[in-house]
């Protein structure tokens, strides 16, 4: 028998360890584009999955974008049948009037096309095939906007996708890891010009900056820059958990008795008492704000650093300043030593 090529086995290692002691009876599916990270993550997910006693089955989104995109869809879904998968589809979307750019409305179209998928088919967990290098250019990106601590924490390896579990098991493996996995298979991956084209942040960021810094600071700069969002992510679960604590619970009776963490916001009669807000962390206290702003229904996608900055505002630098205006009609004002606010005018 011959030996196993060493990318082969990352991989399916990695898989392994992200399905092992995944709950649920339902499949496992692959969000496959035919690329070579996909490709090689849905070779190793038929390896690995029914050795776990595991369905595995594929998607992959034809986003209408390109000429022959829908038959680049149905080779990659007919691969997929032949090779075991079960389900094995190819879903089109429509991009055309999503908010944002096109890089955006793609990514909203095709990850809402998923979660459907995995819904229709009772899936126990999405997998995708972002990359180490993935996360280092998402990084960059993040440093290149000025995003605090949750931007720069990147891509998680885990996260809720419309009730189902998204999984990232290639975040500790490199992309010419998953080209020797394919190659190690004989599998063609697809190559999408898309990630070519200098139109698209992303593709000056892997054509360009990040290259600029392997040649600048040597090849491990690409490990670093994941290891940092690793680190990042770390910290800013720390901090959520302690806004989280702090807006759950009342002030000013929580203060007294708190110890172990930042006392609770809540005022009596609604709102969120400025005192108890002044005397927070100031990465805690933002955090309060941003998740007070979202349980009041103002839209995540809208809701910026702007919004939150206002809103600190109120509590840090009130001069009798007037309401916040916040996405979705919602307006936000400090009256009597609280925050309060009011829907949409009616």
């Amino acid at each position: 028998m011959p030996a196993l090529a060493p990318a082969v086995a990352a991989v399916r290692l990695a898989v392994r360890r992200a399905l092992t002691g995944l709950p649920g009876a339902g499949p496992v599916l692959v969000a496959c584009s035919g690329g070579a990270d996909s490709l090689a993550l849905a070779a190793a997910a038929a390896f690995v999955a029914p050795r776990l006693g595991r369905p595995v089955g594929l998607v992959t989104v034809d986003h209408a974008l390109q000429a022959g995109s829908d038959r680049r869809a149905a080779d990659v879904a007919a691969w997929a049948a032949g090779a075991g998968f079960a389900p094995a589809e190819a879903v089109r979307v429509d991009v055309a009037g999503r908010p944002g750019g096109p890089e955006a409305a793609a990514r909203e179209a095709r990850y809402q096309a998923l979660a459907e998928a995995a819904r229709r088919h009772g899936a126990a967990a999405l997998l995708t095939g972002h990359t180490r290098d993935d996360q280092a250019e998402t990084v960059l990106l993040a440093l290149a906007r000025g995003a605090g601590p949750r931007g720069l924490a990147g891509m998680p390896p885990r996260r809720d996708l419309a009730g189902v579990p998204l999984l990232r098991p290639l975040l500790d493996i490199g992309r010419e890891q998953t080209r020797k996995a394919c190659a190690a298979l004989g599998l063609s991956p697809w190559e999408d010009p898309h990630n070519a084209d200098p139109s698209y942040a992303r593709a000056r960021v892997r054509a360009d900056a990040l290259p600029a810094l392997v040649r600048a600071l040597g090849p491990g700069v690409v490990d670093n820059l994941a290891r940092s969002a690793r680190l990042a992510a770390a910290d800013a679960a720390a901090l959520d958990e302690l806004a989280a604590a702090a807006l759950s619970a009342a002030s000013p009776a929580a203060a007294s008795s708190a110890t172990d963490g930042p006392a609770g916001v809540r005022a009596p009669g609604g709102g969120l008492a400025v005192a108890a807000l002044a005397g927070l962390a100031p990465a805690v206290r933002t955090r309060v704000l941003h998740a007070w702003a979202r349980e009041l229904g103002a839209s995540p996608a809208a809701l910026s650093h702007r919004h939150v900055g206002a809103l600190d505002a109120l509590v840090t630098d009130w001069h009798g300043q007037g309401e916040v205006h916040l996405p979705g009609g919602l307006r936000v004002g400090r009256r009597a030593g609280r925050l309060t606010a009011a829907g949409p005018p009616g």
